[in-house]
């Protein structure tokens, strides 16, 4: 049984790059209607439940029963690592409603990272920049082709190095970069008692320091290749020092039942071919095996009960009548041969979507830019 995927805009991909925008939130006592249809007022306070916590963010159940994703992008990450968030600690917010993800990282928030000796006619340059970002991220859509998806991507992309261009030099002469000493601590080798040669250290030492002097001038490319080299040399012990899980140590994640011993002997084969064919760069041959191996393994999953799937999937309640529906439609995906009967698959599955949608859209989270936190009676404010 697989439940069809269906394409969507992952924000996060964005963020990590340090590229989402958004126009800052007029304060006053404005209210504004998100897509989901709740009013919320500009600025209002919220106590609820944190149900988990992200980077830069948490998940919280409000006491009101509704749901709300709080951006703590305005707070730096010192007041982060004071506040000690737990799930389950109740806390209070005050902020503003924004319509999507990308509008919780503002030019102004982003402007705190640059160098103080960015002038302000690079700062001008790079809000525009900013901003055209922002403009093609809005341009994405769910009915989007993947080769749509990728030419705006690029797009981005582009935009971004131009950015890139601009702060790249002072970046590079803020920086403080680790010795080859404190880079090497951090895989800890010492721990495990991996021990590397004596001429792999002083080769690598030397491509680390060829690397610096690559990055300090802008010789991007000529640096990757030095640390491309690096990692020829250095993968060998990290495979010693993170082995890798043996088929017997791996199929054991699975429930598997009643999985014929020949069948076992096939998966363990393949499950071997599958690191030889990464070795040799064979991609296609690579997305193959696991597609060979999971196709056999997805025939011999216990599969999860209707009462599982609902409680591991969603974190609301459906009505009765509703739910009697969706367990006989997901009955009825589980009686059907996945590889046969494809198409009455997706049908069934876009049926259970459909009884689900008005409680997907009931409880969508509310977005609020956190513009002050209280947590354990201790107030914090946006440095």
């Amino acid at each position: 049984m697989k439940k069809p995927i269906k394409k969507s805009w992952m924000i996060a991909s964005a963020l990590t790059i340090g590229m989402a925008v958004l126009t800052p939130l007029q304060a006053g006592a404005t209210s504004v209607e998100p897509s989901n249809g709740v009013t919320v007022q500009i600025e209002q306070q919220i106590t609820g439940t944190v149900k988990s916590i992200g980077e830069s963010g948490v998940d919280l159940k409000g006491r009101d029963g509704k749901n709300y994703y709080i951006s703590f992008y305005k707070f730096s990450e010192e007041q982060l690592g004071q506040m000690k968030l737990v799930e389950g600690q109740e806390i209070t917010v005050e902020g503003g409603v924004v319509e999507s993800y990308t509008d919780f990282y503002t030019f102004e928030i982003y402007k705190k990272s640059l160098p103080k000796e960015v002038t302000n006619k690079e700062l001008t340059k790079l809000e525009k920049m900013f901003n055209e970002v922002k403009k093609l991220q809005k341009e994405f859509s769910d009915d989007m082709t993947e080769e749509e998806y990728d030419k705006k991507f690029e797009e981005i992309g582009k935009v971004y190095e131009e950015m890139y261009k601009i702060t790249r030099p002072y970046i590079v002469a803020n920086w403080h970069p680790q010795t080859f000493e404190e880079y090497m601590e951090e895989f800890g080798f010492g721990e495990k008692n991996v021990i590397i040669a004596e001429n792999d250290e002083k080769e690598l030492k030397a491509i680390y320091d060829e690397w610096l002097k690559l990055e300090k001038d802008g010789q991007d490319e000529k640096a990757n290749e030095k640390m491309e080299k690096f990692y020829n040399i250095l993968n060998p012990y990290l495979e010693e020092l993170h082995p890798p899980q043996t088929f017997e140590e791996y199929i054991q994640n699975f429930e598997l039942v009643d999985i014929p011993a020949e069948t076992l002997a096939k998966l363990k084969s393949i499950y071997e071919d599958i690191p030889k064919a990464e070795k040799d760069d064979n991609t296609d041959l690579v997305d193959k095996l696991y597609e060979e191996f999971y196709d056999i393994i997805g025939q011999f999953i216990k599969p999860q009960t209707f009462d599982e799937y609902m409680a591991d999937n969603y974190d609301f309640k459906v009505s009765k009548a509703d739910s009697k529906q969706l367990k006989q439609l997901y009955e009825d995906i589980l009686k059907l041969d996945y590889k046969k009967e494809q198409a009455r698959i997706e049908e069934k599955w876009e049926a259970f979507d459909t009884i689900l949608e008005p409680y997907f859209k009931a409880n969508k989270e509310i977005l609020i830019s956190a513009s002050k936190l209280i947590i354990n009676g201790q107030e914090y404010l946006p440095q």
